[in-house]
């Protein structure tokens, strides 16, 4: 299976829930498929944590998209959510490897194939499953491979006060007033919407010390363009 070839060594490519223009997304067939292509730097995904205190890889709060099982995901337990086969990307169901993945089974792809983990918080989590799942990667020998980034700022200050030095993005669509002085004060890099990139917003966030991610970028124009500003990463469904 092919994908587009962008082979420019000046950015580091983060696969989006895994290769997931390939193989379903966050599942381990897309990890796997990430972890395959030599210039992939890093794997994105996300979690939440289940109803019985457990953690499982989905980006939605519902499984519906991915599994047509309409079940809520913080409202269902571990056990429940593991069963399910997830669809295809033709939309059928049938594979018995498409399920939803566990903490651990993502990060033991990254692992293997040396790649770094791009871990999103999804939803606001309280302060023990913060520090529950960052510990699940330093038992897992790979806590000194992993970004850590949300769209919830108060997960990233809750990281913030017990791991001071581990890397960490805070996630926006768009760029908003006093966005940087955040960012500064609690050293979180930016990973936003490309659409919202300018060369001026790159150069500032640069200027502060901080790094560039941008996400979801998956043509050749897009990513030139956002390589001739200046990023640091590209994330992408498609691009290698």
């Amino acid at each position: 299976m092919t994908t587009i070839k962008l082979g420019d060594d000046r950015v580091k490519l983060v696969a989006h829930r895994g290769l997931s223009s390939l193989e379903k997304e966050n599942t381990c067939a897309a990890f796997v498929a990430a972890g395959n292509r030599d210039s992939i730097f890093g794997i994105e995904t996300d979690v939440h944590r289940t109803s019985d205190g457990k953690y499982v890889i989905i980006h939605d709060d519902n499984t519906q998209r991915v599994a047509l099982d309409h079940l809520v995901v913080e409202e269902s337990t571990f056990e429940t959510l593991r069963s399910l086969r997830l669809l295809d990307l033709d939309g059928k169901r049938g594979r018995a490897d498409l399920r939803l993945p566990t903490v651990e089974e993502y990060i033991g792809i990254c692992k293997r194939y040396e790649k770094t983990c791009v871990f999103e918080f999804k939803n606001p989590m309280a302060e023990e499953d913060i520090v529950a799942l960052v510990e699940t990667f330093r038992r897992e020998g790979y806590l000194d491979h992993v970004i850590f980034i949300s769209f919830q700022p108060q997960n990233l200050f809750l990281l913030r006060q017990h791991y001071p030095d581990l890397p960490a993005q805070i996630l926006l669509e768009k760029w908003v007033d006093g966005a940087l002085e955040q960012m500064v004060k609690y050293h979180l890099d930016l990973d936003i919407d490309f659409h919202a990139l300018t060369k001026e917003l790159v150069e500032e966030v640069h200027k502060a010390g901080l790094l560039v991610n941008c996400w979801t970028v998956n043509t050749l124009e897009d990513a030139r363009a956002v390589l001739d500003m200046g990023v640091d990463f590209i994330t992408t469904n498609t691009l290698e």
